[in-house]
């Protein structure tokens, strides 16, 4: 951890325990988290660590902050959250339309297109944030993903316990897709077009001669298209969406190859 931050954290938690806001420590949180200094949730071995207390900051920070206009340029807003503004810094690339909110962290090589990224995000080296897609509060967007259009990456602030959206590195997520709840994209999974995942929807592997089924998370290197199933209710018979596992991305060292043969091979639409 970075000299200082214990006591930071500390501070952020001793603060939210008696309902109070303090505006050093809470803007100095908030700042490390634009800066990519701090994350809600990191990687640790097969697993996510969450930072709770980076998650109550961004909550006293809304506290603290107050409505107010906002200029970009000819744009104006009235909001609480100032919008980011090191892009060039940072080596981002932004195409008018896109918007990021300070509180958020955009790596090197990013593109986001005209979509939105919401406080405490965090997105990797080069991945594309295509046209009208999300990535809501708190997300963990790894390096080298596409969030193809319209994808809409949900935000989980509160609880602050509760585990964030992850997408890994290397994954696909086809047009419209919506992932939320905290749902887990394995590295270098593809979701095909349509794709709509919660902690509740199952997601069934069918290529092997049983089913296995997975909820909350999609294993690495999975290729997934939607599905249904059926459920029977007191009024009759009904189909469910789930999603399904149809097969598996071959690890490859060019994965731009390697995901449009995927994409041919089991004709995902994205």
């Amino acid at each position: 951890m970075i000299p200082g931050v214990e006591d930071l954290a500390q501070r952020i938690d001793e603060l939210w325990a008696a309902g109070e806001v303090e505006a050093a420590p809470v803007e100095e949180a908030v700042r490390m988290l634009d800066a990519g200094e701090l994350r809600v949730a990191e990687r640790s071995g097969d697993s996510w660590t969450v930072n709770e207390w980076a998650k109550k900051a961004i909550l006293l920070y809304f506290k603290l902050r107050k409505v107010e206009p906002l200029d970009a340029g000819a744009i104006h807003y009235l909001d609480k959250i100032p919008l980011k503004d090191d892009f060039a810094d940072r080596g981002v690339r932004v195409v008018p339309g896109g918007v990021a909110r300070y509180g958020s962290f955009l790596s090197p090589g990013v593109v986001l297109m005209p979509g939105f990224v919401n406080i405490g995000a965090w997105v990797g080296p080069r991945t594309m944030v295509d046209t009208w897609a999300t990535v809501g509060s708190c997300a963990q967007v790894g390096a080298d993903v596409h969030l193809a259009g319209g994808v809409g990456i949900g935000g989980v602030l509160e609880p602050p316990q509760a585990r964030p959206v992850i997408v890994e590195d290397g994954a696909f997520i086809g047009s419209r897709c919506i992932v939320t709840e905290g749902v887990r994209i394995g590295e270098g999974a593809v979701l095909a077009a349509n794709v709509s995942l919660t902690a509740s929807v199952p997601v069934i592997d069918v290529t092997g001669p049983t089913a296995v089924e997975h909820r909350g998370e999609v294993p690495p290197r999975a290729v997934v298209v939607p599905g249904s199933r059926p459920k029977t209710f007191p009024a009759g018979s009904y189909q469910l969406d789930c999603a399904l596992i149809v097969g598996w991305r071959e690890e490859s060292h060019d994965l731009r190859l390697s995901l449009n043969d995927v994409l041919r091979e089991f004709e995902i639409a994205v």
